[in-house]
Order: structure tokens, then C-alpha cells, then sequence
């Protein structure tokens, strides 16, 4: 048995989350934030058996999709921030970061 751990932006999280229903694949949905944008995230938590971990990862690949996005950046600390003009980065966004770990024990109550 495996945990499959999704980390993935919340506008593919409800797309995923249908998905994974739809193939019968239960999950648990997590609010969380990411790091480098402070951007809505979505962290989900899937248990599988081991011949399943295959699909699981495909269901994710189809429906989370990195793309482009304009971004202000931050202004930079200790400076002088009348002089900071922000202008809009490109960064890549979307996708998802996915950890396959092993489950020595599993129980449902």
C-alpha cells in the first residue's frame, strides 16, 4: 500500500478531486499555501494499493497543469520601498508536487 501526497493549485483541485471520484479513488482534501507565492493550494492525501499507484498518477498528471502567471513581486526588506516599482514577473504556476510514499500500516475505523 502507498500514501500519495498531491500538493496542487486550487483551481485544479476540483477538477482532480471529480477525477479521482470518478475512478473510484478516495482522497482526504487539505487547505494549504504555498511558500513562494503565498497562493491557495490544495494538498491531497490518497491511499492506493501498489498496483493502483500507476493510475492514481495519471489522474493527477491529466488535471493539474502547470501554466503561466503575472505576478507583483514583493518588495524587497530594508529598502526604501518609495523608490521599489514592482513589475509584473512571469512565473510558472499549476502542475503538481506529488510524494509516493510506502504504508506499513493501514486501518479504517
Amino acid at each position: 500500500m502507498k500514501l500519495i501526497v498531491a500538493v496542487v493549485q486550487d483551481k485544479d483541485s476540483n477538477r482532480l478531486s471529480d477525477a479521482l471520484v470518478e475512478h473510484n479513488h478516495q482522497a482526504t482534501k487539505l487547505a494549504s499555501t504555498g511558500g513562494f507565492l503565498k497562493a491557495g493550494n490544495t494538498t491531497f492525501m490518497i491511499g492506493t494499493e501498489d498496483e493502483n499507484v500507476d493510475d492514481v498518477l495519471k489522474i493527477i498528471n491529466d488535471n493539474c497543469k502547470s501554466r503561466e502567471q503575472l505576478v507583483a513581486p514583493i518588495s524587497p526588506m530594508g529598502g526604501n520601498a518609495d523608490s521599489y516599482v514592482p513589475y509584473p514577473v512571469e512565473v510558472q504556476v499549476g502542475g503538481a508536487t506529488v510524494f509516493v510514499l510506502p504504508v506499513d500500516q493501514f486501518e479504517k475505523f
